[in-house]
């Protein structure tokens, strides 16, 4: 998230069952066995058979996992999936003709086989998880920026022009739009009764299922503007002025606390991770060269717990001011940019340099580091113990999805890319999804 001001002036297992062999008896008893107990070994076959297809059937249902929320359940950035490389493309398109890098492709939304997400060309695409088949695009009125929710009927984006939509899983047909005073650059979530996105230097507005506004809080200058719901807390909320961000409650409609600006002094906030009593989020600024900060405050009273912070790494290239300030716009453009991703015990964070960093949650100690050779281009993805992320292309270094190994940060596997990634990969059931800024969009499965 970044304030107004800013921009505008850096414009399966085999089983086997054994039998036992019954001895010779007399007719009669013989016939006992031939009249009622041959049915009962049919029935126990028919039960066989049903019971190791229930299996099949739970097996692969068990390879499904669906990805509805942004960064996942907490903010966490943790898959339900175990998935290893090496990885192989199942498929991809280019979304748009030409040549022109484009600055937006955020993360999707996966639910049973079909893929949901908008783009920078004003479309938003429902595609088939298995081939990439359309099974509709809708066209909005501007680019999209936003990422969406998916429920059981319908789903819900933003668009720079504007409007809230609301349409129909099933055939894309819009049932409804809410027309906001600014561009919605924010993921839009549903949280119980309601539908929650931020404008930009506008307003965070909370509305009805239907579309029907129920309350808003003054946005009065953060722009791109995410935000994460938890225990009925915003985290966080955009207070009466620009430097006054903080946990809102929303059965109060009350600030807990406000994030103490003056002592970060940073111009952009990353998406916030929960777990237990903290809250983690990472900072920027560029005044001076790339400064990052990287912080774990108690959710409930604003006690900062610890904090880190670090001049940034990157190619000498990057210290030209010009090309510092285009990597940082380049940057703020993804909404889960610095997110940080929560492993045991660790908060791992990707983006900003190029330098991946691993604290220990509970006290901020740095457990272990990994430069490279250019910028970290994502926000990162774990499942299982494995770290997905991207690296920026640059000069004779070609864009890249990497996977380290999350314990200790040991490069595990990489493949080069069409194109940088311009979020963090999206891994559901036995897939990495995801989009670069060459217009494509990925599609990727193990390949043992």
């Amino acid at each position: 998230m970044i304030y107004k001001e800013f921009l505008n002036s850096n414009s399966r297992k085999d089983a086997r069952t054994s039998g036992s062999q019954t001895p010779r008896k007399e007719k009669k008893i013989l016939s006992f066995f031939l009249c009622v107990l041959v049915p009962w070994r049919e029935l126990l076959k028919a039960n066989l058979v049903l019971f190791f297809l229930s299996v099949l059937l739970l097996s692969g249902c068990s390879r499904r996992a669906d990805w509805v929320q942004f960064r996942g359940k907490n903010g966490l950035g943790v898959s339900s999936a175990r998935i290893s490389p090496p990885l192989g493309v199942r498929w991809k398109i280019k979304l748009q003709p030409g040549d022109e890098r484009i600055r937006a492709l955020n993360p999707p939304v996966v639910i049973g086989n079909t893929i949901y997400f908008g783009s920078e060309d004003g479309n938003f695409y429902a595609l088939d998880a298995d081939s990439g088949y359309m099974r509709w695009v809708f066209r909005s009125g501007a680019e999209i920026n936003s990422i969406p929710y998916v429920d059981e009927h319908q789903v819900y984006f933003g668009s720079k022009d504007g409007k809230l939509y609301a349409l129909s899983r099933e055939n894309g047909q819009e049932l409804w739009h809410f027309q906001t005073n600014s561009q919605i650059n924010s993921q839009v979530e549903r949280y119980k009764d309601s539908i929650i996105f931020v404008g930009d230097a506008d307003a965070i507005y909370f509305l009805s299922p239907d579309g029907e506004e129920q309350f808003r809080i003054d946005n009065p200058g953060w722009m791109n503007f995410t935000f994460l719901m938890a225990d009925d807390v915003m985290y966080f909320a955009t207070g009466p002025t620009v430097s006054q961000v903080g946990p809102f409650d929303i059965n109060y409609r009350q600030f807990l606390w406000f994030v103490p600006y003056h002592e970060i002094s940073a111009i952009w906030y990353s998406f916030p991770a929960v777990r237990k009593d903290l809250v983690y989020f990472g900072t920027a600024n560029i005044w001076g060269g790339m400064e990052l900060g990287f912080y774990a405050f108690d959710r409930r009273t604003g006690r900062k717990v610890w904090e880190q912070r670090y001049d940034g790494v990157l190619p000498e290239s990057f210290w030209n001011l010009d090309e510092l300030i285009q990597l940082f716009l380049r940057n703020i453009e993804m909404l889960d940019w610095k997110a940080p991703t929560i492993w045991r015990d660790l908060v791992i964070y990707t983006g900003g340099d190029a330098v991946v960093r691993a604290f220990e949650a509970q006290t901020g100690r740095l457990r272990w580091e990994r430069i490279f050779d250019t910028p970290v281009s994502s926000s990162a993805t774990i499942a299982g113990s494995r770290l997905y992320f991207g690296l920026l292309e640059h000069g004779e270094e070609p864009s890249r999805l990497v996977c380290l190994e999350a314990r200790d940060g040991r490069l595990l596997w990489s493949m080069e890319t069409e194109g940088s990634l311009l979020s963090a990969p999206v891994i559901a059931g036995k897939r990495v999804i995801f989009g670069t800024d060459k217009s494509i969009f990925y599609v990727l499965e193990e390949v043992f």
